[in-house]
């Protein structure tokens, strides 16, 4: 049984426990890790990333009030009104009562139900539990509704949810990613067009999650700070976003604004590196794409200044282990995880090489000890 099944199952099965009836419907969302493309979808920029076999399930019945009533495998038992404000709602059960009121206000008509959620994506390590319960519930309101709402308005929403629920002005990677991923594939999405195209991953290779243990709360780091030197860089060169800029369009701020210039030169530059990869991935040239991801890990590190000092130190590690084509740090920063193209051959030795060599380091303590894990790029949303 795959692992999405084997969750399926176990959300039927947690639903008639709690609730003793049968669930009507089950959505399905996968988590994400992003190849290449950081902190480049706020500025309408490329992003690759895979859909993993990890996912969150919501098994759910309809219930005939406005109420949603809903039991977490992980975090407890949650209830709200949708014909109350979202705010009202803490911890958790903001993210899918923010997806109740964002659908309900752009035409939606949602209604009540009761669930059981359950998910295998490991919390906080950067590859996106958050957009994967945004759009798992998405498709239960969707669902009980009897709507066909469409899925790229599903995505909007829960893009939504992050910037004005939760706080967190990211941009829409990750539930584009969780909803639209194809099975084998990465996907490149075009962040200004919405633009989405397929790329098949070389059969040779692995992508390997190195999560380093550590961990960090999104909305309380500098990532709405790198967001706005941004806006504040592009402004200034008179463009809407940095999308339209280019190295040379640079070369005035490098010495006015010294901050601005390596934040805007690393999304620049990381633009570039996703069209290179995507290309590098379709000609089979794996090592000139592992190449291009460690040039996303220096200037993520250096230009942007996103990652730790965990993420630094199993990045360096996995660059020098046998069969490691590139390493980066992927999604928010700063803590979590970091992802590496290793040639199939050489990856089951890898794994237990890194994590042997891998030391926390003092001055950013782990919560648990590093795991690293295989991941296959899966396919996004479902409904049963």
């Amino acid at each position: 049984m795959s692992p999405s099944h084997a969750m399926i199952t176990k959300a039927r099965k947690g639903f008639r426990s709690h609730f003793n009836e049968d669930p009507v419907f089950v959505s399905r969302c996968p988590g994400r890790v992003n190849l290449i493309g950081e902190h480049t979808d706020y500025n309408d920029g490329f992003v690759l990333p895979i859909a993993l076999q990890f996912s969150t399930v919501i098994a759910s019945k309809p219930v005939s009030s406005d109420d949603v009533q809903v039991h977490s495998e992980g975090f407890g038992h949650a209830q709200f009104s949708l014909s109350e404000s979202p705010q009202e709602s803490e911890g958790w059960s903001r993210y899918l009562h923010g997806m109740g009121a964002l659908l309900k206000s752009s035409g939606v008509p949602v209604k009540g139900w009761r669930g059981f959620i359950c998910s295998d994506i490991p919390a906080g390590a950067n590859l996106s539990s958050s957009a994967a319960l945004e759009i798992a519930s998405g498709l239960t309101f969707r669902s009980v509704a009897g709507v066909d709402t469409p899925l790229m308005e599903i995505a909007i929403a829960g893009q939504a949810v992050e910037n004005e629920i939760i706080g967190v002005r990211s941009g829409i990677m990750d539930q584009l990613a969780c909803t639209f991923a194809e099975a084998g594939s990465a996907l490149l999405i075009d962040c200004q067009s919405l633009g989405l195209s397929s790329v098949a991953l070389p059969k040779q290779v692995s992508v390997v999650v190195m999560d380093t243990g550590t961990r960090r709360e999104l909305s309380g780091t500098a990532y709405n700070d790198r967001r706005e030197t941004c806006e504040r860089v592009a402004a200034a060169l008179g463009a809407d976003s940095l999308r339209e800029v280019s190295l040379q369009d640079l070369g005035s701020l490098e010495v006015v604004d010294k901050i601005g210039f390596r934040r805007a030169r690393h999304v620049v530059t990381e633009n570039q590196r996703v069209v290179d990869v995507v290309h590098c991935l379709r000609s089979n040239d794996l090592m000139e794409a592992g190449n291009l991801i460690n040039a996303s890990h220096e200037s993520l590190r250096s230009d942007y200044e996103v990652s730790g000092p965990a993420l630094d130190k199993i990045v360096e590690i996995a660059q020098n282990v046998k069969g490691c084509y590139g390493a980066r740090m992927t999604g928010g920063g700063f803590a979590g995880s970091a992802v590496a193209l290793v040639e199939n051959e050489h990856v089951e030795a890898f794994c237990p090489q890194v994590s042997d060599l891998f030391p926390a380091p003092e001055e950013q303590p782990a919560e648990a000890p590093a795991t690293l894990f295989v991941v296959e790029a899966s396919a996004g949303v479902s409904v049963t």
